[in-house]
């Protein structure tokens, strides 16, 4: 299993995600699951994955080589030829339709789900910055002021504290704390969620990446952020009035 957030605000857009794709006492892979295709000044453009590792690999292999047209003959398209985010979505969701249209049976007949579920962000010279919420069909959704966050993978963990504390207007700042939290809440609660983590910032019409980061269990303040927010909430706990029994 996988965790991946994108939280798109006012001043620019966190994306994270884990690194773990196989949980077990014998045998732990890690696979970097943030693609990022970066042309300063052009555009920055960002991709989560979680799902079968191989059809997500597959979708990234056609973004960077070309993806055919819908019609026959059609010039293949790769990510960094698009014109806008909206159309980096329809590419990747064509890419999609592709990897299923090739390995889709094979996949069911040997017992294998097709499952892919993808988080794209970033911003085309000219447009807006944007982030999409694309499903295996290959159909996707749009972030919006009042919905500024998706999440893809094992997502009940972290969902809570960005349900209470996330917002268009959240700052950039904010939106890599409020990430890293609900990152640590789904690695507390599920083996199948990994370090090491990818961490991009990228700040809203600067056409390039902020910070690009890897966090390992050695990074000093994802470990304040584990620490401090564990003793926040027991003392908060401790806080609450007692249940009124009588």
């Amino acid at each position: 299993m996988t965790y991946c957030v994108g939280l798109l605000v006012h001043d620019g857009l966190v994306m994270l995600a884990d690194s773990r794709t196989n949980a077990g006492v014998d045998h732990v892979s890690t696979f970097r699951k943030l693609t990022v295709w970066e042309n300063r000044g052009d555009r920055m453009i960002a991709l989560a994955a979680a799902g079968n590792l191989a059809v997500t690999q597959a979708v990234v292999n056609l973004l960077n080589e070309g993806v055919a047209g819908e019609e026959d003959g059609g010039e293949p398209t790769t990510i960094m030829q698009v014109k806008s985010m909206r159309e980096a979505a329809q590419l990747v969701g064509r890419a999609l339709r592709q990897v299923f249209a090739l390995d889709g049976e094979a996949l069911r007949q040997s017992g294998a789900e097709f499952a892919a579920s993808l988080l794209l962000g970033g911003q085309v010279k000219g447009g807006a910055m944007r982030l999409f919420y694309i499903y295996a069909a290959g159909n996707y959704i749009q972030a919006t002021r009042e919905t500024s966050f998706f999440q893809v993978g094992e997502t009940k963990y972290g969902k809570p504290i960005l349900d209470r504390l996330v917002s268009f207007d959240t700052t950039l700042q904010d939106a890599a704390k409020l990430a890293l939290i609900s990152m640590d809440s789904t690695l507390r609660s599920n083996l199948s969620v990994g370090l090491p983590l990818s961490l991009l910032i990228a700040r809203r019409d600067a056409l390039e990446v902020a910070h690009n980061l890897s966090i390992d269990e050695k990074d000093s303040y994802f470990r304040v952020i584990h620490s401090r927010w564990s003793r926040a909430l027991r003392s908060a706990f401790e806080r609450l009035p007692d249940v009124p029994w009588d």
